[in-house]
């Protein structure tokens, strides 16, 4: 086996455990939250569960963002979206909330249940306890960042949901009828402009503007409350 290859496995081996959780549990969690508060829509069509293939779409998990890096550099994806029919929800514009920060939710107790297991770990310095160490030192960072970016308050990402549902009428109103240019606006955000700015030489990565410094305060304060040295 070559090196190059050699390498690429490992570091499939230690990043992918992290991305295939946090997709998987952010997705089910949707769907298990709004089948508990009267929407069975998820549940009848088997997305309340941990089988990360009832969650992968084909283009957005696995074409898009690998076209993307091997392009630009940068990547962006999505799972399958959970199916939600607010009506039969129970009290909809509450749980509407509820269903949309249920996924993100998952994300900080998926980073923080790693980064236990992490300070847990023993400190013997061998080959496994340091790919077994990296594995949930990734499953840290890629749950925090999952969870922040899915926050951003615009549809049809979490937070916008969930700043749709607080929102006083009529801002909830024009927020909700973004949804429909939401991925194109994320799209010319976060690889049109980095792309534009790579051009002009100028820095327009708005994502290691905005969403990275939150990241890592929430990473920073995960590591804090559960012992472990900053990473």
């Amino acid at each position: 086996m070559s090196p190059e290859i050699a390498e690429f496995l490992l570091t499939a081996v230690i990043v992918a455990p992290g991305i295939i959780l946090a997709i998987t549990l952010h997705e089910a969690s949707h769907g298990y939250v709004a089948w508990k508060l009267g929407d069975d829509t998820a549940y009848m069509l088997g997305r309340v569960t941990f089988n990360p293939l009832r969650h992968i779409d084909p283009l957005g998990t696995i074409i898009l963002p690998a076209l993307l890096v091997f392009t630009t550099g940068y990547m962006f994806g999505y799972a399958k979206p959970v199916p939600v029919n607010f009506r039969k929800l129970r009290t909809p514009r509450r749980d509407m909330v509820l269903v949309a920060a249920a996924g993100p939710a998952s994300n900080i107790l998926i980073a923080l249940a790693s980064a236990i297991a992490l300070r847990l770990m023993p400190e013997t310095a061998t080959m496994t306890t340091a790919v077994i160490s990296e594995i949930f030192i990734y499953s840290i960072l890629f749950n925090v960042i999952i969870a922040i970016f899915n926050m951003i308050p615009l549809p049809p990402l979490d937070g916008g949901r969930v700043a749709v549902g607080l929102l006083p009428y009529p801002l909830s109103w024009y927020l909700a009828r973004l949804e429909r240019y939401g991925m194109v606006i994320l799209l010319v955000a976060l690889i049109g402009l980095p792309f534009i700015g790579q051009q002009i030489g100028t820095d327009l990565n708005v994502f290691r503007w905005f969403i990275m410094p939150i990241v890592e305060y929430v990473q920073g304060l995960i590591y804090f409350v559960t012992g472990n040295p900053a990473s």
